[in-house]
């Protein structure tokens, strides 16, 4: 039988981990990102991500299912070759770039970005960047997401601004992230990442993380699109924030 971890402070921030992970997955894109760092309290922060994945892929799995109808296949086209680039370079650059760099620039482009928006919440409407932008956004997602499981910021800076049917916002996204998660197997596998201790353990993990899955796509569901956007903004102003901290205190240590 494999092992898996038993230390106590482990479970403290692993549980809440993929709580948050679950509420994301299930529509409240932007509270996972919480899930890595939290993690890296207790693992190098790669590793963190690594035991993550079974967890992840098994929530892309349900949400997909669920959000199977609800999806803009235009934005995927556009911002998938982007991620694929942005996971290569990560892949490449893994053991040179520090995560609390990477940290600090998801950080600072969500808090721009939010504060962008806001200045000019009278005037909002409807708009869409040109495909480079999708590009190059869904490179900063790919390589965010492959080395922190941080891809959401960069993702909304270039979705959210259409102002998409909050269920297409939600499937589109499910379907981007379940690609970009799918593709970071092998690369994980190559940099040693995976054990069976870590993997057993997120096995052990997956009852928690299922129910939180469940009760996003509930939420999400049943809330107003106005109200929704709103909650998308302001959960990625303040996770930014928190990355921003998290970041800079450790450069500041």
């Amino acid at each position: 039988m494999p092992t898996i971890i038993t230390d106590p402070f482990f479970y403290l921030v692993a549980i809440p981990a993929v709580l948050f992970l679950g509420l994301s997955k299930g529509g409240f894109a932007g509270v996972g990102i919480a899930a890595t760092p939290l993690l890296a309290l207790y693992l190098p922060p790669l590793e963190a991500a690594a035991l993550l994945l079974p967890v992840l892929i098994t929530q892309d799995l349900i949400s997909l299912y669920v959000y199977r109808r609800e999806w803009d296949a235009s934005n995927l086209k556009i911002m998938l070759p982007g991620a694929i680039i942005g996971m290569a370079i990560a892949w490449l650059l893994a053991s040179v770039i520090s995560d609390n760099a990477v940290r600090i620039t998801v950080g600072l482009i969500g808090l721009v970005f939010v504060i962008d928006v806001w200045r000019k919440r009278a005037q909002i409407e409807p708009r869409r960047m040109g495909p480079v932008a999708g590009v190059f956004w869904g490179a900063v997602s790919g390589f965010t997401s492959f080395m922190t499981q941080a891809g959401g910021p960069p993702f909304q800076v270039y979705v959210l601004p259409q102002r998409l049917p909050k269920l297409v916002l939600v499937g589109t996204m499910t379907i981007f992230f379940a690609i970009v998660n799918a593709l970071k197997i092998v690369p994980y596998l190559a940099l040693g990442q995976f054990n069976t201790a870590n993997f057993a353990t997120s096995l052990l993990l997956l009852p928690a993380a299922v129910l939180a899955n469940f009760a996003g796509i509930w939420l999400v569901k049943h809330t107003p699109t106005d109200l929704f956007y709103n909650i998308a903004y302001a959960m990625l102003l303040v996770i930014s924030i928190v990355l921003l901290w998290q970041g800079v205190s450790h450069f500041v240590r």
